[in-house]
């Protein structure tokens, strides 16, 4: 109870929860679970819940030691901290039309895991989706086929509680999670800490993260094009179409809203989430593959989606290039500095924004 009751004081009623879900999933059984907040999804507690004091080294509200955590996952401190740790790094895209077309961005993220499932490096993996039958909710998803690893494929930009997963895992069994910054981080620290959930994420991958929006977004975007509150949302898909995409919103009424992403990003200002401003990691640090849009006029002007691709570990290159041997994947090297260029706003928001917000804060 005593780090439940810290968490709650110092983290939850702070406003500094990221709701990443790792409490939840290390929580005595029927103690704790996760719920719907104004402005996202965090934690919630009963009375007689234990948690280990692993939890709260973990909680990336309370704050993960970066350099610390550099130095027990990789053995050193990374010599670029723009992008953090990197074994190689590419840009490009999935092979694969299909694959391309569903991600995204290039599908790469898409193309690995459905090798690791179809090579037994991996039983199932955990991702993110939009729910199918509350579209306007998004969750964690356990995907055992390729099929379901496609159905997975697009972007979310609301908050998924994704660690919450680890209780779900089957003992014995090995699998692949893509997360966000934060929950990477958080992540680790339970795998380096010897939790035997945490060490069945065989692999980790995760998108560049720079915001998420709290959910209120969808309703406010649908107000502004006239939609009642009460029109059910059937189906919504953050990054329809060709790339970059569009957001695209169906209703009960049989209304169609689509907004291009140049033009939701004016969400952000309102809607951001507080995590979003805290957190300093935008290229997914700890990941072993890390992958975002590789912004440029030379891909924009060639548009179809292509990727910033970012390995940080040897085994997770070696993937890579098994992939690369047999034709399922697109890509050419790239420099730091030339995928840092491709990011520079993001990147000047998230270190050094960051590090200037979160002392306002104190």
């Amino acid at each position: 109870m005593v780090v439940s009751s810290k968490l709650k004081s110092q983290v939850i009623d702070g406003g500094l929860c990221t709701g990443c879900g790792a409490c939840v999933a290390l929580a005595n059984e029927g103690t704790a679970r996760i719920i719907a907040s104004a402005e996202g999804v965090i934690p919630e507690f009963s009375k007689d819940c234990e948690l280990p004091e692993l939890v709260w080294l973990a909680c990336p509200g309370k704050g993960v030691d970066y350099p610390q955590l550099y130095q027990n996952h990789f053995g050193r401190l990374p010599t670029d901290w723009r992008v953090g740790h990197i074994d190689h790094l590419w840009t490009g895209h999935a092979s694969d039309p299909a694959i391309r077309r569903a991600g995204a961005s290039g599908g790469v993220t898409t193309a690995v895991l459905i090798h690791l499932l179809e090579t037994a490096r991996i039983d199932g993996a955990v991702l993110a989706r939009q729910c199918i039958t509350m579209p306007e909710q998004a969750s964690w998803f356990i995907a055992r086929t390729r099929e379901e690893i496609v159905a997975c494929a697009q972007s979310v930009y609301v908050p998924i509680a994704m660690l919450e997963a680890l209780r779900a895992l089957i003992p014995g069994e090995r699998y692949a999670m893509t997360c966000v910054p934060e929950q990477s981080a958080a992540l680790r620290v339970l795998q380096h800490g010897g939790e035997a959930r945490a060490r069945q994420i065989e692999y980790v991958l995760g998108p560049y993260t720079g915001t998420a929006l709290d959910q209120r977004a969808i309703r406010s975007l649908l107000r502004a094009n006239k939609v009642a509150d009460d029109d059910p949302i059937t189906s919504l898909k953050w990054r329809a179409g060709e790339w970059p995409g569009y957001l695209e919103i169906l209703t009960g009424s049989g209304r169609e809203v689509r907004s291009k992403k140049v033009y939701y990003n004016f969400l952000i200002p309102f809607f951001i989430t507080q995590t979003s401003l805290q957190s300093m990691d935008f290229a997914n640090e700890f990941t072993d593959l890390s992958v975002g849009d590789a912004w440029s006029p030379k891909f924009e002007k060639l548009g179809q989606g292509f990727s910033v691709v970012a390995s940080r570990s040897a085994r997770m290159t070696e993937v890579i290039n098994e992939l690369m041997e047999k034709r399922l994947l697109t890509l050419e090297q790239a420099d730091v500095l030339e995928a840092s260029g491709m990011h520079g706003h993001m990147i000047d928001f998230k270190k050094r924004g960051g590090y200037l917000r979160n002392q306002w804060r104190r």
